[in-house]
C-alpha cells in the first residue's frame, strides 16, 4: 500500500500595492519595469515551491525581491515620513502552525520581512518595534542592516514634498490623505505539503508622523494565514485595522462557508469602503484558488496558479 503523503499543486500570488494608479500617467517604460519586478518576485517565490520548499520560504523570497525594488513602497522604495526618514513595517504568518512574527518602525533593516521571520523563529515574541527590534536584529548574523539613506529614492522625495504642500494648503487636516496612494507589498503561497504562508511589508504612509503604524505588521489586519487560506492586504491601514481585514476574510470562510472570492469581495468591496477606506487584498486557499480584489483604480499584482499559468496585472485586467 502506498503510504506517501499526496502532493498538492503549488500556487503563489503577490501584490505591490493598491491605490491611485493612473493609466494615462503610468508610462510604457515604467509599466514594463514594474511588471518585470513583479515577474522577478514570482520567479523567486516559485523557485522555492518548484524545488519542494516550504510556503514560508517562498513568501519571504518573493517579498524580499519586492523590498529590493525601488518601485514599490517597501524596503528600498519606501516612502518618507514627516521628518524625511523611513520607518518600515513587516509581518509573516505560517498557516498550519499559526506562528507569526512582525516588526514595526524599523529604520536600518534592508529586508524587514526577514527580521519579522526571525522574530517568529528566534524570539518568544510576535512583534518587536523600533529600537528594540533593531537591537534584536543586531544579535542575528543573518539580518543585513543599512543606513537609513539606503531607502531614499528621488520619486519618494517628490511625493513627500507634494504631500507636505497639500497638507499646508488644506483647511481640513485630513483632506491631504484622501485618494492618496499608500502602498505595500505582499505574498501568499501554497506549497506541495498543502501548507499556506503569508508575508507583507511596507514603508507605511507618506508624511506619517508620531510613530504611526498601519495594518501591515498587525496579524489579522494586514496579514493572516491558517489551514484554509492566506491573505495579504494593501491600502489605507487605519481602515484595515478597524475592519480586521485579513482575519475577517478567513473568518467568513471558516464560519459562514463563503468561498475565497466571495469573502474577499465582501470585505474589500463592502466592509472597508463602507467605513470610508480603500485598498485591496490578495488571497489564496488550500485548493490553490486565488482572489485579487481592490476598490481603487489599480493594484500591482502577479500570480502563478496550480496549473502553472501565470501573469501580472495593474488595472482591471486579470
Amino acid at each position: 500500500m502506498d503510504t506517501t503523503t499526496p502532493k498538492h499543486r503549488t500556487a503563489l500570488v503577490i501584490h505591490g500595492g493598491a491605490g491611485v494608479i493612473e493609466r494615462d500617467r503610468l508610462g510604457v517604460d515604467d509599466e514594463r519595469a514594474i511588471r518585470a519586478d513583479l515577474d522577478a518576485a514570482l520567479d523567486a517565490g516559485h523557485a522555492v515551491l518548484a524545488s519542494g520548499g516550504e510556503a514560508l520560504d517562498a513568501v519571504e523570497a518573493a517579498v524580499r525581491a519586492l523590498e529590493d525594488s525601488p518601485r514599490f513602497n517597501a524596503g528600498h522604495g519606501a516612502v518618507f515620513d514627516a521628518d524625511g526618514q523611513h520607518a518600515l513595517d513587516a509581518s509573516v504568518m505560517d498557516g498550519h502552525t499559526r506562528r507569526a512574527g512582525a516588526v514595526a518602525g524599523v529604520t536600518t533593516i534592508r529586508n524587514p520581512v526577514s527580521l519579522a521571520r526571525a522574530v517568529m523563529e528566534h524570539s518568544p515574541h510576535v512583534m518587536l518595534i523600533g529600537a528594540g527590534a533593531e537591537a534584536f536584529a543586531s544579535t542575528r548574523g543573518d539580518i543585513e542592516q543599512v543606513p537609513n539613506t539606503y531607502f531614499d529614492t528621488a520619486h519618494r522625495r517628490r511625493e513627500l514634498d507634494q504631500a507636505q504642500a497639500r497638507e499646508f494648503a488644506d483647511a481640513d487636516a485630513a483632506d491631504h490623505l484622501k485618494g492618496k496612494y499608500f502602498g505595500t507589498v505582499g505574498a501568499v503561497a501554497l506549497d506541495a505539503r498543502g501548507h499556506i504562508a503569508t508575508a507583507t511589508s511596507t514603508g507605511g504612509m507618506t508624511n506619517k508622523r508620531w510613530g504611526r503604524v498601519g495594518d501591515t505588521p498587525l496579524v489579522g489586519a494586514g496579514t493572516w494565514a491558517d489551514e484554509r487560506c492566506g491573505v495579504s492586504g494593501t491600502g489605507w491601514g487605519e481602515f484595515f485595522i478597524r475592519c480586521a481585514v485579513a482575519h475577517d476574510i478567513a473568518a467568513r470562510m471558516a464560519y459562514r462557508g463563503d468561498s475565497l472570492q466571495a469573502a474577499t469581495d465582501a470585505v474589500i468591496l463592502g466592509a472597508v469602503p463602507e467605513l470610508g477606506g480603500d485598498g485591496g487584498a490578495i488571497a489564496l486557499d488550500r485548493d490553490g484558488r486565488i482572489a485579487m480584489v481592490f476598490n481603487t483604480t489599480g493594484m500591482y499584482r502577479g500570480w502563478i496558479r496550480p496549473d502553472g499559468s501565470r501573469g501580472t496585472a495593474i488595472f482591471g485586467e486579470s
